[in-house]
């Protein structure tokens, strides 16, 4: 079974180390670089980057975020609840960002909640609001809820 992978941006998401320190790393050969993967980016050994990420994760937590890295919409946004839980926010607000990119509802609820609360990103109430509006027109029944109850406090 080949050995599971991570991308550099997410190791960094995820570790709170920079990019720069990343590739620092494999110029000493701290860390292993693997081949690129099918979009050309630059990836690591999950082994390598493990000990660095602060939270312990379970077999199916590792799958779930190699999927995420992956690009899989849903299993981004749940790491980005993972994040949030294990108290990682800015990891949250960078997997919330990925899914909502791609149109992932409950992302966009996610990370209207991270702008209103300033959550792993600078405290933006419109911000907030805006992905709480495309949750909304997405179909996410709590975001839709949710408006309707800022309409009602306008009127």
């Amino acid at each position: 079974m080949p050995s599971a992978t991570l991308s550099i941006d997410s190791a960094s998401a995820i570790t709170g180390l920079s990019r720069r320190t990343w590739w620092r790393r494999v110029t000493a050969a701290e860390v292993t670089r693997v081949a690129d993967d099918g979009r050309g980016r630059a990836m690591l050994l999950w082994d390598d980057v493990e000990p660095y990420m602060g939270v312990a994760m379970a077999p199916q937590d590792k799958q779930l975020a190699c999927l995420a890295d992956a690009g899989d919409a849903g299993a981004q946004n749940d790491m980005g609840q993972f994040f949030l839980i294990a108290g990682k926010p800015k990891a949250a607000f960078y997997w919330f960002q990925l899914a909502a990119q791609q149109n992932q509802p409950d992302a966009m609820q996610w990370l209207a909640h991270c702008y209103i609360h300033g959550q792993g990103a600078p405290q933006d109430d419109n911000l907030g609001m805006m992905w709480l509006a495309k949750a909304a027109a997405h179909g996410h029944v709590i975001a839709q809820g949710q408006m309707k109850g800022l309409l009602r406090t306008t009127e």
